[in-house]
């Protein structure tokens, strides 16, 4: 059975890739602050990793003690919607170490064992913010900073049979659209082709193809997952 380490994997889009790995009989464990009425608390195939990802420096231990790992989903992120001029320095550093830090550190945490197997998967959650103008600058540069880094290891790990994907989508229903303004929603929703967001189980489908069974001639890509919002 192979194992899947997935970030955030307790809600939202996290949620959802859980669910579908699961699924596919994975041993899937997911790292997360908490469990709150988390569905999958008690399933056999699922282990609960409580660790808080501004911890960056315990990572190389926390994943020691996890044995292997076949598959990463770095999805854990935070966005705060604040404004250019009003970002305090410990909200930036707060931003960078869990959108961007933390997701590094975990890919280096587990490119040794994967590169001795010569085979493993890694999918980072970025963001449609990483590739344009966006209002939370922030924000914004972690998610470019991401997919860059996608774009690095897949060159630098590659040779060694692992692959390292990134997803980008756009707005997406989950509670991270609570702090975004409406004014904003709703200007971003004239440029979609359906007129909605994109759904959890629509972005998960994408991240769970790319670390099960996407080709492995696909690697060091970016998937936009926008609805024309972005075409390019």
């Amino acid at each position: 059975m192979k194992t899947a380490l997935i970030t955030g994997g307790n809600k939202g889009i996290g949620l959802e890739v859980t669910r579908l790995f699961l699924a596919a009989n994975y041993r899937v464990l997911v790292l997360a602050r908490d469990f709150v009425d988390f569905e999958f608390a008690g399933h056999s195939n699922i282990g609960l990793v409580k660790f808080d990802l501004l911890n960056v420096a315990g990572i190389p231990q926390l994943l020691a003690g996890l044995g292997v790992i076949d598959v990463l989903v770095n999805n854990a992120g935070i966005m705060l919607s604040t404004a250019y001029d009003k970002y305090s320095e410990q909200a930036v550093a707060t931003v960078l170490k869990i959108n961007l830090e933390a997701p590094i550190a975990l890919i280096n945490a587990v490119a040794q064992g994967m590169q001795a197997r010569g085979a493993g998967r890694v999918v980072n959650n970025a963001s449609i913010a990483g590739q344009i103008g966006h209002p939370d600058i922030w924000y914004g540069v972690s998610k470019a900073g991401l997919i860059n880094a996608t774009k690095s290891y897949a060159k630098l790990l590659g040779p060694k049979g692992i692959l390292v994907n990134a997803v980008a989508a756009s707005p997406t229903d989950t509670e991270m659209l609570n702090v975004i303004p409406e004014a904003r929603k709703a200007e971003f929703l004239k440029a979609v082709i359906l007129n909605r967001f994109a759904q959890p189980q629509e972005v998960a489908e994408a991240i769970f193809w790319l670390g099960s069974s996407s080709p492995e001639y696909i690697n060091g890509i970016c998937l936009d997952i926008n609805n024309g919002s972005f075409n390019r």
